[in-house]
């Protein structure tokens, strides 16, 4: 596989990872059709197995490994969602697991990735110092980096999304998809030929800075969805985005939440904010399309704290 994942590598992951993993529901939404005057589809991918999207890319990348590599274990660098797609996809191949977050990381997605059986280092007090430490745990141990968004292999995993939209929503115009380190937007972008439109926070916008940049740029996010708090960007990520996503816009924390307020109200969807960051976009007129054009917005993922749902549900 080349850097960058084609639409033979995707169709190639849905073989691999097909029949271990949900196929999630894509349904339309009458209220947010009204709202927007585009006829748009909800991909529900808070339903996949751990509460978002992440084990799509993670089967995919374990199946390409060799018995050496699955022997060292693997081990990842992530938030929640990342951690956990890695942890139940390693418990479902019998790979030993060890995760990387930090000591501000969402309590419930700590727990999660325990739970499927991951060893988790909360040493590192920020995503850049956890960074850090998986690195030089990787040169003392020789274990195997998953990396959590910047990996074709991960990448045409995830890509098995657009598919399955192709599928729902034959005629589908336009795909809008939440962006953090890029691993998604990169998959669905290269699986689908419609365009596609990536959402970052205003907070956490390292893709943004790096399409800016020219190259990866290390930012500090600071934003609610904690699940695009990604502190940088990846080479690989870039580039797919720079050839063949239409644009990355930008949400503020307040849209993100009345999105989520949206979803959870309207849609009955208990996603995550990084899951309503699209939904977001569309109420917020950030994206661009014509009227009556068929839209999906992928929700990514349903790891919320209870704390952080109830407050934001509580401050209209």
């Amino acid at each position: 596989m080349e850097l960058r994942p084609t639409r033979d590598d995707v169709l190639r992951a849905r073989e691999t990872i097909g029949g271990r993993l949900i196929r999630t529901p894509t349904f339309g939404s009458r209220t947010l059709s009204e709202l927007t005057g585009a006829q748009v589809h909800l991909k529900a991918e808070l339903f996949q197995k751990t509460g978002s999207f992440k084990p799509r890319g993670v089967l995919n990348k374990l199946a390409s490994l060799d018995s050496d590599a699955k022997a060292a274990g693997v081990v990842t660098w992530s938030a929640g969602n990342a951690a956990q797609g890695v942890a139940y996809a390693a418990a479902r191949e019998n790979i030993a697991c060890r995760v990387f977050m930090w000591r501000t990381a969402n309590p419930g997605k700590i727990a999660a990735a325990r739970g499927y059986g991951a060893e988790v280092d909360l040493d590192a007090e920020n995503a850049a110092e956890a960074y850090e430490r998986l690195l030089a745990y990787v040169d003392e141990t020789g274990s195997t980096f998953v990396h959590p968004f910047d990996d074709p292999a991960l990448q045409a995993g995830h890509g098995t999304i657009g598919l399955e939209i192709e599928e729902d929503v034959p005629d589908v115009d336009l795909i809008v998809v939440p962006v953090g380190g890029g691993g998604l937007i990169s998959g669905i972008a290269s699986a689908v030929g419609c365009r596609v439109v990536g959402v970052e926070p205003v907070k956490a916008a390292s893709m943004t800075a790096a399409l800016d940049a020219g190259e990866p740029v290390t930012i500090q996010p600071q934003s609610i969805a904690d699940g695009l708090g990604t502190p940088f960007t990846g080479p690989g990520t870039l580039a797919v985005c720079r050839e063949r996503v239409d644009r990355v816009v930008l949400v503020e924390d307040e849209e993100i939440e009345e999105g989520f307020r949206f979803l959870y109200g309207r849609a009955k969807l208990a996603c995550e904010p990084a899951g309503a960051a699209t939904t977001a976009a569309l109420l917020a007129g950030k994206v661009p399309f014509e009227p009556g054009q068929h839209v999906v917005a992928v929700v990514s993922g349903g790891n919320v704290a209870a704390e952080t749902a109830s407050a934001i549900l509580a401050s209209r």
